[in-house]
């Protein structure tokens, strides 16, 4: 805990700007589940006794698939890492709304913090919360609006394309240069030798982004899409069985 209170402390303006955006994807969670329902003509709590229980079970088994991060170093430098977390969090997403999502994603990063701290000065638990809302958060929306298969493989299109796009942005414009300021690379440029050491058409920043990042991060939308699809329907029944409980007709509409 002392190693984690010094990391704070050294990041403090870092740590203020991750609880904004965690504050931001909550506020925007909430909005769209209330949008849909309203456009339902459906009435129900976002916070249910059933719904916390799920945050609470896909929250330990994301961070578990957190735990087991991997690189895939044909692809992106080393500290690039693949997990599967989001796999639970979407999940969840589908089925209790966006908000249980953003839930899943905060707690994930939370328990993980506090089992191993962060050796990324909370960059890479940054990196990895906000791009993981950038997939549940369209995917989740997509399918609260059409609640359907249709919506489902809609969703997650939407989710991994945006996942993509955001990811790469984020990476040029917000997380590579933070990259550099926390460990006192020279310049991006060192970053750039990395992703030129994987593949030598990398040559500068837009390059860097375009052919290691959003690959990487395609890659990984598609994979936990391909598995919520497979696995969301047998599962769904036993997760929202009495979710709502201000009436049948509320449990039908979901």
């Amino acid at each position: 805990m002392n190693g984690l209170w010094k990391t704070v402390t050294e990041n403090f303006v870092f740590v203020l700007e991750f609880v904004g955006v965690i504050a931001l994807m909550f506020l925007v969670a909430i909005a769209v589940q209330k949008a849909a329902d309203k456009k339902r003509g459906v009435k129900r709590k976002i916070f249910t006794t059933r719904m916390m229980a799920v945050v609470g079970m896909f929250s330990a088994i994301a961070t578990v698939l957190y735990l087991f991060d991997f690189p895939l170093p044909f692809l992106a430098p080393g500290f690039y890492k693949v997990d599967f977390s989001e796999l639970p969090v979407l999940i969840g997403s589908f089925a209790f709304g966006p908000v249980a999502g953003v839930m899943i994603e905060f707690c994930k990063i939370l328990l993980k913090i506090l089992i191993k701290s962060s050796n990324t000065a909370f960059v890479g638990d940054l990196a990895n919360f906000a791009v993981g809302c950038s997939l549940l958060l369209p995917a989740g929306a997509v399918y609260e609006f059409f609640k359907s298969k249709k919506g489902a493989i809609a969703g997650c299109i939407a989710g991994t394309l945006c996942m993509t796009v955001f990811g790469s942005l984020f990476n040029a414009l917000y997380l590579i240069p933070k990259f550099v300021v926390l460990y006192e690379l020279p310049s991006v440029d060192s970053i750039i030798g990395m992703g030129s050491a994987v593949n030598p058409a990398i040559t500068n920043l837009t390059t860097f982004v375009c052919l290691a990042v959003a690959p990487l991060n395609l890659l990984k939308g598609s994979v936990i899409s391909i598995i919520t699809m497979l696995v969301y329907k047998p599962l769904s029944p036993i997760l929202k069985e009495g979710h709502s409980m201000a009436g049948k007709k509320q449990s039908k509409l979901l």
